[in-house]
């Protein structure tokens, strides 16, 4: 939503003060439908050589991010913290039953009462090898801390793509507004004979391109990047929880200090209070019993 209407906050103040000022808008929409065709074109075909098929459709389907925002919220990390106490309780009261769980979890009573998060197959991979590796008898904890730091920050390389790819084209798109300029001045140059008015709606339809290539490249696609990044970014963090709970596992801390060490790690906008994690672990112990 409030991407929504940061776009109508543009639009409004933008051509809002141009006409305010005394601008018409007609010189502009006569134009804007070849300068758009060539600046938009060329940036669309820039953009599909210097990015595979699956990368071109990743980076399409990003942009509803800008619109979506984040995709796990408060009750989703409370969520998750819940269903790491399941498993690791059950780990350690009953390793040869937690089997089942991490072996086949799209069957798993534990998972199927957090459909959200059993839907993602990251965050239950993620789950499933870590506990996996602790039946390995892994002699150093930090041996699987670095492998899932490293695994973390590979996923998040790959879906930051979007954001540079975004960025790439926005840094672009003033150049191509030029390129579009200058090809209007060209054809104005070739009707030089005209009468002054004439050429001075000529010379106006060809700024019109370095406008478009501005404003596309400052008011939209510049921020649609960076939103994309900062979604992307913080996404991640629930994927680091994992990350901090799971390790407090290996070494071995009690499981209400492994929860929280992963409370604490929550970003502070979505992290349950201790009062309201309590009372989602005792109703997750009711289901269990």
């Amino acid at each position: 939503m409030i991407g929504i209407v940061g776009i109508v906050v543009i639009f409004v103040m933008v051509f809002g003060g141009y006409l305010a000022s005394g601008g018409t808008m007609g010189l502009i929409l006569k134009s804007l439908p070849f300068e758009f065709a060539m600046i938009g074109g060329a940036a669309a075909g820039a953009f599909l050589i210097s990015n595979d098929m699956p990368s071109v459709k990743h980076t399409i389907k990003d942009v509803g991010k800008v619109f979506k925002g984040p995709s796990w919220h408060h009750d989703d990390y409370r969520d998750l913290l819940c269903l790491m106490f399941e498993l690791i309780q059950l780990a350690r009261q009953n390793p040869v039953g937690l089997e089942e769980h991490i072996e086949n979890p799209a069957d798993s009573s534990i998972f199927g009462r957090y459909a959200k998060i059993a839907g993602d197959s990251e965050a239950v991979e993620l789950i499933c090898d870590t506990l996996r590796s602790a039946t390995m008898n892994y002699d150093d904890p930090h041996q699987v801390e670095e492998v899932l730091e490293k695994r973390l920050d590979a996923n998040v390389h790959h879906s930051l793509h979007s954001s540079h790819a975004l960025q790439a084209m926005a840094d672009g798109l003033p150049a191509l507004g030029i390129v579009a300029a200058v090809l209007g001045v060209i054809k104005t140059m070739g009707s030089i004979d005209q009468p002054p008015e004439i050429l001075g709606k000529m010379i106006g339809g060809a700024l019109v391109g370095t406008f478009l290539g501005v404003f596309l490249a400052y008011g939209l696609v510049g921020p649609f990047a960076t939103k994309v990044k900062t979604v992307v970014e913080e996404d991640a963090q629930f994927y680091h929880l994992i990350r901090e709970v799971m390790v407090a596992n290996l070494h071995n801390h009690a499981t209400n200090i492994c929860i929280e060490v992963g409370r604490q790690n929550t970003p502070g906008h979505c992290r349950p209070s201790f009062v309201d994690l309590e009372a989602a672990l005792k109703e997750a112990k009711n289901f269990a019993a």
